[in-house]
């Protein structure tokens, strides 16, 4: 029969895999590292957790989601709200932490699909609150369509940054352009 988990060495893996993942990425980070850093032994993290990935999975559902902190005021202007959202979004899944975590949220929907799901769902939530917000306030000022379904919308501006996150390569300004541009031509109220 296992042992009941202690709670503190449980916090201890799951801070000292924030640690790691926040300086030197998620393909440094090892068990032993790990288990070092925590003060607890790898038989204690093997017996709790079957991967780096799954502690991983437990750290970020109970911490915060690097890369999930994007926050753009809104202005009258819905392009260049889009514009500086997108821009904000792509600058930050860019940098080497967000770059760690598109890649490690891959690793850990491979290892175990639920709790990517559950974890990719944490990290889209806030973005299709935003959007959904955006274009609503668009409808009532009679620039997006009423027919315009925000959530694809949110999806299409993940799938974007999650690329530009996996490549390690922020959207150039000119690709952040394009989209915007195209994306409001779909969605604009004839005539606007």
């Amino acid at each position: 029969m296992p042992r009941p988990r202690s709670e503190k060495a449980r916090r201890s893996v799951l801070e000292a895999m924030r640690r790691a993942l926040a300086a030197d990425g998620y393909e440094a980070v090892t068990i032993e590292g790990l288990a070092a850093e925590a003060e607890v032994s790898k038989q204690t993290i093997y017996r709790w957790w079957p991967s780096k990935a799954a502690i991983l999975g437990e750290a970020l559902l109970e911490g915060a989601l690097p890369g999930a902190e994007v926050s753009v005021p809104m202005t009258a202007d819905l392009g260049a709200d889009l514009r500086a959202w997108f821009s904000a979004m792509s600058d930050g899944l860019a940098r080497p932490e967000g770059v760690a975590l598109a890649r490690a949220l891959i690793e850990v929907t491979a290892a175990d699909p639920e709790l990517g799901l559950v974890l990719n769902e944490r990290l889209a939530a806030p973005i299709r609150e935003w959007v959904a917000e955006r274009v609503s306030r668009g409808r009532a000022d009679g620039d997006v369509r009423a027919d315009v379904d925000a959530a694809a919308i949110a999806d299409q501006f993940i799938a974007m940054a999650s690329y530009s996150a996996l490549i390690g390569r922020p959207l150039s300004a000119e690709r952040v352009e394009e989209t915007v541009v195209r994306l409001l031509r779909g969605i604009a109220v004839s005539g606007r």
